[in-house]
């Protein structure tokens, strides 16, 4: 029996380079950076002063009402702001979606940090009677897909994702299993994140795993693959699809914008933090999605990196793509860091690169790696990393892989839509 296809028909992004697809991606496309200093809190108790804040964001821009969403946490917000374009975006209507065959699948690694921050606080000032009472449901993290799920009334299958920075990226790849397997026809997949808080800045500090040389700079914060990076910039923001079965989308005429050709997972089973230096547990995702696509190695031509501008992330996924795809295909490959403009999302990381490689595709253009003024060649970064400048380029087949904590490894891969 043929393997049933699964395809993109709707997009929505809320970021900090844009809060629509087209504000995004043209951000991107231009070098345009969504790091600056922080308003979120007071970081004066911090080293790092830098973050990539969602701005400008106003939920009823996306026809959701206000009222609605005072019983959310900020990371739920953004989730149910991206699923309303995605929906909206697909020709999907609230009625059209209370089926069983169609689904919710949300990565998010951190969940309501402004919840547990708030509560925290309000336990250590006035003891546990003036917590407040929706604590518990603003902070764990199926609350986003529960959000969307009421909101517009899906009654299907409904995960939340949790595989660390890996999030976004398994969400996609399980919903496109989940259509693949026939449990499902239509999937709402995407990854939200939110945690610029100053408890969840502050351990990360002490991870030494952020940026803290350009409080002053922020712009200059998030280089990956440069001699000067220092650490990733915490970012939020959300990245929404509906993936949809290939025959079933050609029914009802929907849009199309490109296919879910392949998924891959591994895990490094190394470190709690740390990715294995020579690559090679992120190389098995990365092989897995090119066997699940049937796709060589040379036919992919854009690879959105995970990029996080920390220098175990960055010579260690380098030397990933030189495994995974051989050293000839590694050097012919277009890649760039999109993390260099949007920071770090997090659980929402891997779901808007894969919407940047889409938009790659639709566009024939590859978006930059900003800030990459000094490659770091002795740290082993000496691909093609698209400096500072965007190109126009061809791009049939595109990939993106995502590295977590723990050694959660993903990658999808994206082509073009072809009969």
């Amino acid at each position: 029996m043929e393997r049933r296809r699964v395809v993109i028909t709707g997009l929505g992004v809320v970021s900090p380079v844009g809060n629509t697809v087209d504000e995004a991606w043209n951000a991107v496309k231009n070098g345009t950076c969504g790091i600056s200093n922080i308003t979120l809190f007071d970081p004066s108790r911090l080293s790092v002063k830098v973050a990539a804040e969602v701005k400008d964001f106003d939920i009823t821009k996306y026809g959701i009402d206000s009222k609605a969403t005072r019983k959310m946490a900020r990371f739920s917000k953004f989730a149910l702001a991206a699923s309303a374009q995605a929906i909206a975006d697909s020709g999907y209507t609230g009625e059209t979606l209370k089926n069983e065959k169609m689904g919710v699948m949300v990565g998010c690694c951190l969940g309501g940090m402004d919840a547990t921050d708030a509560g925290y606080k309000k336990f250590i000032e006035a003891g546990a009677d003036r917590i407040p009472p929706l604590t518990t449901p603003f902070m764990i993290s199926n609350e986003a897909a529960a959000n969307v799920n009421i909101y517009y009334g899906f009654q299907g299958l409904s995960w939340t994702i949790n595989t660390a920075c890996a999030s976004g990226t398994d969400s996609l790849g399980i919903a496109t299993d989940l259509i693949r397997s026939g449990r499902c026809d239509v999937m709402l997949a995407g990854g939200t994140e939110a945690a610029i808080t100053e408890f969840s800045i502050g351990t990360f500090i002490k991870l030494q795993a952020l940026a803290s040389k350009f409080n002053d700079e922020p712009q200059k914060a998030s280089r990956p693959f440069d001699r000067d990076r220092d650490g990733f910039v915490m970012a939020e923001g959300s990245a929404m699809f509906m993936l949809e079965e290939y025959e079933h989308a050609k029914a009802r005429g929907a849009k199309i914008y490109a296919e879910v050709a392949g998924f891959g997972s591994s895990c490094d089973g190394y470190h709690i933090t740390a990715p294995l230096e020579d690559g090679s547990g992120a190389a098995k995702a990365v092989k897995l999605a090119l066997e699940d696509a049937g796709i060589a190695p040379s036919e992919i031509q854009y690879y959105n990196a995970h990029g996080t501008s920390t220098h175990a992330n960055d010579s260690g996924e380098t030397a990933m793509l030189k495994l995974a795809l051989g050293e000839e295909n590694a050097r012919k490959l277009h890649i760039s860091s999109t993390k260099s403009m949007t920071g770090h999302l997090v659980g929402a990381a891997g779901a808007i690169e894969a919407l940047f490689c889409v938009k790659a595709i639709n566009e024939s253009f590859i978006p930059p790696t900003i800030n990459l003024e000094n490659p770091d060649i002795e740290g082993g970064c000496d691909l093609d990393y698209t400096p500072n400048k965007g190109i126009s380029c061809e791009v049939n087949v595109a990939a993106s892989a995502s590295l977590g904590f723990g050694g959660h490894n993903g990658c999808i891969i994206i082509k073009k839509v072809s009969d």
